[in-house]
């Protein structure tokens, strides 16, 4: 990203003392469920995580992870040690009347699928721009049988015009944890995130983005983020769609 730009950070950015690995300042609804969510999962769900040695160890980058419902959010916000602020759909940013306050409050960005939305496009540019890490479900809404599916182009325009490294990452067990669940409980099936190696692309904050260029950046992610699920894929737990 060009260094000629200057952006103030929203209040939920994190603390641009990120950029250089200096302390992040979290929400105090974030830094709350940061410190116990993982024990939960860890206690309940078996969770596990691997391939954190990819992760950049300071600066802003772009975590693209599959999708399968609600709780692909809660694990990976789990997993990494950093605050991630998640581009999320209108049904799951107002599916209660307390949705928008708890988004609000830990730093998503509200993103329509109906059409281009520059508008939060330039939201999580602003998020990388302060150092921020932010979190991209290339395929848009969940998966509706717990299968990869083909990404959109919205993860390819942030990281081109972002010029920041896109991380791949593979979460499974979330789809058996919910599927066919009444009032969205999950089961105690084993939760675990696979994070690959930062993929680079040459930034083009200056130039158009052609349909071609998206489309190929979208597939080498997807192409990724397929390679660590098929390196990563355990059967289903016995029972899981009852």
């Amino acid at each position: 990203m060009s260094q000629n730009r200057r952006h103030s950070p929203p209040a939920s950015c994190p603390d641009v003392a990120a950029a250089t690995g200096g302390p992040e300042r979290l929400p105090l609804l974030y830094a709350g469920l940061k410190r116990v969510l993982p024990t939960v999962l860890r206690r309940y769900f078996a969770f596990r995580v691997t391939g954190l040695e990819h992760l950049p160890p300071a600066g802003p980058y772009i975590v693209a992870a599959n999708h399968a419902n609600y709780l692909d959010g809660v694990v990976l916000g789990a997993a990494l040690p950093r605050q991630i602020q998640f581009l999320v759909m209108p049904r799951v940013y107002r599916a209660t009347p307390l949705h928008p306050f708890f988004h609000d409050h830990v730093g998503s960005i509200p993103i329509s699928l109906g059409g281009p939305d520059p508008g939060a496009i330039r939201r999580a540019l602003r998020v990388l721009d302060a150092g921020g890490v932010v979190g991209i479900f290339p395929e848009g809404p969940f998966s509706r049988h717990g299968e990869l599916v083909r990404g959109q182009p919205g993860v390819a325009l942030v990281a081109l015009r972002a010029g920041v490294p896109v991380v791949p990452a593979a979460i499974s067990g979330t789809f058996h944890a919910l599927v066919d669940r009444r009032f969205y409980v999950p089961r105690r099936v084993p939760l675990a995130v696979r994070f690959g190696k930062p993929l680079r692309f040459a930034p083009a904050a200056r130039r158009p983005v052609t349909q071609g260029v998206r489309a190929d950046v979208t597939r080498r992610i997807m192409d990724e983020i397929a390679a660590l699920l098929a390196n990563d894929r355990s059967p289903a737990p016995a029972g899981a769609a009852r």
